[in-house]
């Protein structure tokens, strides 16, 4: 791609994200180059919006896979139909592409979620792929890729519960970007581009939303804290409970035990404990909405 082109392709798709100026141009400049890449970082930082944004730009289908144990190269390959085998045995004709094959075809990125959570076996399917843009399929031939397929994957680094050590061969042949929460603006920001939580209430709500989620990432008995979703769930929730119990604002003696109902709904599944640890999720939040609204109250202050 012209790098004029790419350049105006940048700040296209910069204008329907929030943030992540750095890491888009970083993502555009690999698969640009005709890579393929590893994402890694934790649920809720952008990464598909990202890809979904570069996808759509491009007017190219984007195409999810779960990486976990059930993911077998049939799965990710494809299969021939057993009726028509049967009926009329093995042919081109019966083959049912799966999603390595469509974004092939199609010339759409593979999006494999939870990447190293996918059995040894699959991932080696992906290296002839990667490194050839094509792939032999037994009783159907070779199968060459469109010029923008990419197989792009994701990774948490937080998780290593359940998943498979990567080998060199498909180590080599992915680019890799480490993508981190964004800062206190942007999810800010974030959350009331997908609440659209307005007026003071609203206002208020979301700047302690985005800091209580932010705290769970920082206390120390979490080992993975909450993704700005949660802070989204939050807003949202709090919202519904404002109305039912007539808060109208955040200096209404009831709004700071709306807040923690509202970030116990929202926050206690979605934080992960130390194995170690000797407590809840309900008292770590707890303890962060204490810290929050009791122990520096003028930190929650309204305004």
């Amino acid at each position: 791609m012209h790098t004029t082109d790419l350049t105006e392709t940048r700040t296209r798709i910069a204008a329907k994200l929030v943030g992540r100026e750095r890491e888009l141009e970083l993502t555009l400049a690999a698969v640009a180059a005709g890579r393929d890449i590893v994402l890694e970082g934790p649920p809720g930082t952008s990464k598909t919006t990202m890809l979904r944004a570069i996808t759509d730009e491009w007017g190219i289908p984007l195409l999810f896979v779960e990486g976990n144990a059930d993911l077998t190269p049939a799965k990710l390959v494809g299969h021939h139909n057993p009726a028509r085998v049967l009926r009329e045995d093995y042919s081109a004709d019966n083959f049912v592409a799966g999603p390595l094959v469509e974004a092939m075809q199609t010339g759409g990125f593979l999006y494999i979620e939870e990447f190293n959570r996918a059995p040894e076996d699959t991932l080696n399917t992906l290296l002839a792929a990667m490194a050839d843009r094509s792939i032999a399929v037994p009783r159907v031939g070779s199968i060459a890729a469109q010029p923008t397929f990419r197989v792009i994957a994701s990774m948490n680094p937080y998780d290593n519960m359940g998943t498979t050590r990567l080998s060199t061969s498909v180590h080599d042949r992915l680019n890799r970007l480490a993508i981190g929460y964004q800062d206190d603006d942007a999810e800010r920001g974030i959350v009331t581009l997908r609440t659209d939580a307005d007026g003071p209430l609203g206002r208020e709500l979301t700047v302690d939303a985005v800091a209580l989620t932010r705290a769970t990432r920082e206390h120390p008995d979490v080992r993975q804290g909450s993704s700005v979703r949660g802070a989204i769930d939050c807003v949202l929730v709090g919202l519904q409970l404002a109305g039912l119990r007539g808060v109208r604002d955040a200096g209404d003696p009831g709004y700071p035990a709306l807040v923690y109902d509202a970030m116990v709904v929202s926050l206690s599944g979605r934080i992960h404990l130390d194995e170690a640890a000797e407590t809840t999720p309900e008292r770590v939040l707890r303890e962060i909405w204490e810290d929050r609204f009791i122990l520096n109250p003028a930190a929650a202050a309204p305004g």
